[in-house]
């Protein structure tokens, strides 16, 4: 345990008593990597409140399929996403993931949405 030079008498040696791991700090600070991408974070919005194909994700945000493709597979490897198939088609949506969890909220509170979910 850090042991700080200085007692102010604000509490941040018993903050430290609490201090998540370096791997915890690692894994939130990949998630906020993810969602700092402008796209990623338009896909993100949308399947945090449905489950969507990837050509009904592309029209929704002006892309093309395989740019958003790219995207799903860079979200769905971090654990973000979850895909089903159905027939050809592709359908994704928030998976239920601490870190996913975690963007849903951040989606919820900074675009102002009333989740459903």
């Amino acid at each position: 345990m850090t042991k700080l030079p200085h007692n102010h008498g604000n509490h941040t040696q018993e903050l430290l008593e609490q201090k998540p791991t370096l791997e915890t700090f690692e894994k939130v600070s990949s998630t906020f990597q993810l969602i700092s991408d402008t796209t990623r974070l338009k896909i993100l919005w949308l399947l945090c409140h449905s489950e969507e194909c990837v050509i009904n994700i592309a029209a929704a945000i002006d892309m093309s399929s395989p740019a958003v493709s790219h995207h799903l597979r860079v979200l769905k490897q971090a654990g973000l996403l979850t895909a089903r198939r159905e027939g050809k088609e592709a359908y994704y949506t928030l998976a239920k993931t601490p870190e996913a969890e975690l963007v849903h909220k951040i989606v919820d509170s900074v675009f102002d949405m009333n989740c459903k979910r």
